[in-house]
């Protein structure tokens, strides 16, 4: 059967920029990329094809595909991560940085957002706002592993997708139960962000969810001591 959009899928997949290897879903090939972070997760993601939860050429590509099916793919700009665009290239006087800036350097300005110094010009800091693969033809490989019919594995993969974290995930009837780490409003800006986007994608994606409940559950460590 092939994947059409809407469609729940695990996809392993690794993106090449000028040869050198800047994202991957697979151990190995960080391992031989010399890219290997300790701690990250290397497992096929879940995605919702034809959704934008990944760059739009690899989005495009897997619509019709079949499970199994990989193939090397080249993703022009607009597809990828953009064009370069010359507006997004902003000066700043060095006393805005709290550490003295330089070239390469990924700094975040108030209002404005992430961007990296590309220049530094006697008292000028010029920082770059686009993407840093922006304006670069892509390159991708990928696999469709497996197609996902359980909602609540939807539902934790979109989690992970968007928040990087695991959580239990249940249904009681039309509503899904979702179990928050201790904690995570307090650890996890991009959990405060993306909750919102969350929460909208199980509703827009996942037929027959009608109520999402987040649960946080504590203990009092003081009685376990006393015990």
């Amino acid at each position: 059967m092939s994947i059409q959009e809407g469609d729940f899928i695990r996809l392993n997949f690794t993106g090449y920029a000028n040869g050198i290897l800047f994202d991957t879903t697979e151990e190995q090939k960080a391992r031989e990329a010399g890219v290997f972070e300790e701690g990250r997760d290397y497992t096929p993601k879940v995605v919702c094809a034809g959704k934008r939860q990944i760059i739009l050429g690899l989005d495009e590509a897997i619509i019709g595909k079949e499970v199994g099916f990989e193939e090397t793919l080249e993703v022009p700009p607009e597809k990828g991560f953009g064009e370069h665009e010359q507006e997004l290239l902003r000066s700043y006087e060095k006393k805005v940085f709290k550490t003295k800036p330089e070239r390469g350097m990924r700094v975040t300005i108030p209002d404005t957002g992430t961007g990296t110094v590309v220049n530094v010009i006697g008292n000028r800091v010029i920082v770059d706002f686009n993407h840093p693969l922006a304006g670069q033809t892509l390159t991708y490989t990928y696999r469709i592993e497996g197609i996902v019919e359980s909602a609540t594995e939807k539902i934790a993969g979109l989690i992970k997708l968007f928040s990087g974290y695991d959580m239990e995930v249940s249904l009681e009837d039309k509503t899904a139960l979702i179990k928050l780490p201790p904690g995570i409003y307090y650890a996890s800006r991009t959990w405060l962000n993306m909750k919102p986007y969350i929460t909208n994608s199980i509703f827009d994606e996942i037929e027959g969810i009608e109520e999402i409940r987040y649960i946080e559950r504590y203990k009092n460590s003081k009685n376990e001591s006393e015990d």
